[in-house]
């Protein structure tokens, strides 16, 4: 409804004119039965939030949760990228030589009043140092207290005189597109940095493991950015900044946070463990080839490590598992995490294909190697 019209009348009323006055009297009645109407309309179809005039408030009240986190790595090991990019669609950054100590920069995000901190793995992968810089410039040595490769998450402690100001999970199912986020981080070691940008995109999948789906980003995500936290307008960490698109090296506006939902039960498990214990079948999967009906079913075996559980079983390459437990399974990926969710020592029934003949076999799920790859 536009209100203009209402205005438009009434600036075309000329003084004694009983007919246009009784109009204006009448048109005002309506606008007045309109307006909440409109509003609640308006409510209904959500209506744009107005920007704050600043963001100074809320940089105040998460900077101090923030920290930079420098890495010093052992001879013979590079250099992890400090942000790294995406496995697709970006290529790699080319990693130089390094020399016989080598530094790395990330970030992080205090999450208990003791001194815990979340990073990514990549950023502490291999470290012999870990000094972790507070907002206020205080610096403090840090010991590896847990990591988990597959989802890229590792905790850190510090030990401090006096009680940090944790950050606080936020609720990344409750994420939309289109949502403010401002993201933390130390870029190319200058310091604690602050950027705004909003919600591109959900459940990415940028081929970086099974387990997690991506929140993609547009506020700048930078090398040395990685491990940092990207906070909803209330303050509360929606996700931990792990990726980018980069051509360059630096930031196009396309980067990834692992959601906080994710994160926030691996982070526990690790403070409580230091170690997620994951099943493993020691095994090599991809995909089956498509069909004229689409993706095949299930995952083939490619390899198997000698000793390992799937060898142990007979398990064989070429071979095709369908089912864990009689769940359908949905490509490697779906293999990967069926298997990674059960505790070492169960045993497993797998339905399995070979030359189109399908049996049952059960195995006894082993322990995922710390660190091991894909």
């Amino acid at each position: 409804m536009d209100f203009m019209v209402f205005r438009h009348d009434a600036e075309q009323t000329a003084p004694g004119n009983g007919g246009m006055s009784g109009r204006l009297v009448l048109a005002g009645l309506v606008l007045a039965a309109l307006l909440p109407m409109c509003h609640a309309a308006r409510a209904q179809s959500g209506p744009l939030d107005a920007p704050p005039a600043s963001l100074a408030p809320l940089v105040r009240l998460v900077a101090p949760s923030v920290v930079g986190i420098a890495v010093t790595e052992a001879s013979g090991i590079a250099a992890a990228p400090p942000s790294r990019p995406a496995p697709r669609p970006a290529p790699r950054l080319g990693r130089l030589p390094q020399p016989p100590l080598s530094e790395a920069a990330g970030s992080g995000f205090i999450i208990s009043a003791d001194g815990m901190i979340v990073t990514n793995d990549h950023v502490i992968a291999g470290a012999s140092q870990i000094t972790v810089t507070l907002d206020d410039g205080t610096r403090y040595p840090a010991i590896l207290a847990g990591a988990d490769d597959l989802t890229d998450i590792a905790i850190i402690k510090i030990s401090s005189s006096s009680p940090l100001v944790p950050a606080h999970w936020g609720n990344s199912s409750q994420v939309q597109v289109g949502d403010w986020v401002l993201a933390a981080g130390n870029p190319f070691a200058l310091g604690n940095s602050f950027t705004l940008g909003i919600v591109s995109a959900e459940g990415r999948d940028i081929d970086d493991g099974p387990f997690t789906h991506f929140l993609q980003l547009d506020a700048p995500i930078n090398p040395g950015n990685s491990g940092g936290p990207s906070f909803n307008m209330q303050g509360q960490v929606i996700g931990i900044n792990s990726a980018i698109v980069s051509p360059s090296g630096g930031s196009v506006g396309i980067g990834f946070a692992i959601p906080s939902n994710d994160a926030a039960a691996i982070v526990a498990q690790l403070i409580a463990h230091g170690a997620i214990a994951r099943g493993w079948l020691g095994v090599g999967v991809g995909d089956p080839p498509a069909g004229p009906d689409g993706p095949g079913a299930g995952a083939v075996i490619t390899g198997l490590e000698p000793g390992g559980p799937a060898d142990v079983a007979g398990l064989t390459p070429g071979e095709i598992v369908l089912t864990v437990n009689g769940k359908v399974v949905s490509g490697a990926d779906g293999l990967t995490r069926a298997i990674a969710g059960l505790q070492p020592g169960v045993k497993v029934i797998l339905g399995v294909s070979e030359n189109a003949h399908i049996f049952h076999i059960l195995v006894t799920v082993g322990r995922r190697p710390a660190q091991l790859g894909e």
